[in-house]
């Protein structure tokens, strides 16, 4: 006996988002493949710099800015799809752009630091997977300072380029806060000692 029509496109119908899941999935793997040989995390997951990132902020936004003289000081961004914070208000055309070509939809172009120009090789599908995984990361609330103008004071750590005789007399900055630690016990005391006895007296 012949399926009907109306069974064959009943099964049909469920087995295009089937298929179409499955193609998201090898999309978003594809992605997360690409940021990660291209070490995106460093540029914007904080605590990357120190050798400690911070993967409850994952690609959530650096704490350490890139200096450019006589441009400033660029922090790395919020990549997550947070909407206040990161690339949640964006459009999968809009990252596309930015990641290629390093326009913003508000118009600025980002900082040099931002390896654009070698991202605008990379091959229509590629970009539109990366960005299918950015968009399938967990939103992460976390608001990057700056952009700082040449003459404006960063409040994070810089990473800049000195000559060396100008590195070898530069002040030492403050390390980064450590992570609480119970304090180490005090050492128990010495045991007290007694005093050795005095010889007996000769007798005359």
């Amino acid at each position: 006996m012949q399926p009907s029509w109306g069974v064959a496109l009943a099964g049909f119908a469920l087995c295009v988002p089937l298929v179409a899941r499955a193609a998201d999935q090898h999309q978003i793997a594809r992605g997360k493949y690409l940021v990660t040989i291209a070490s995106c995390t460093d540029c914007h997951t904080p605590g990357s710099f120190f050798g400690k990132p911070d993967m409850s902020k994952f690609l959530g936004g650096s704490d350490v800015g890139f200096a450019i003289p006589q441009l400033g000081v660029f922090v790395g961004p919020n990549l997550t799809p947070d909407k206040a914070t990161g690339l949640g208000n964006w459009t999968t055309a809009q990252i596309v752009t930015a990641l290629t070509t390093g326009l913003t939809p508000q118009g600025r172009k980002l900082a040099p630091t931002m390896p654009y120009e070698a991202y605008a090789h990379l091959t229509k599908s590629d970009a539109l997977a990366i960005v299918a995984y950015l968009k399938s990361l967990p939103p992460v609330s976390h608001q990057v300072p700056g952009p700082f103008g040449p003459k404006d004071t960063p409040t994070t750590f810089v990473m800049t380029i000195v000559p060396g005789a100008v590195y070898a007399h530069m002040p030492s900055p403050p390390p980064p806060a450590p992570s609480a630690s119970p304090a180490p016990a005090a050492a128990p005391p010495a045991p007290a000692t007694a005093a050795p006895a005095p010889p007996p007296a000769e007798g005359k």
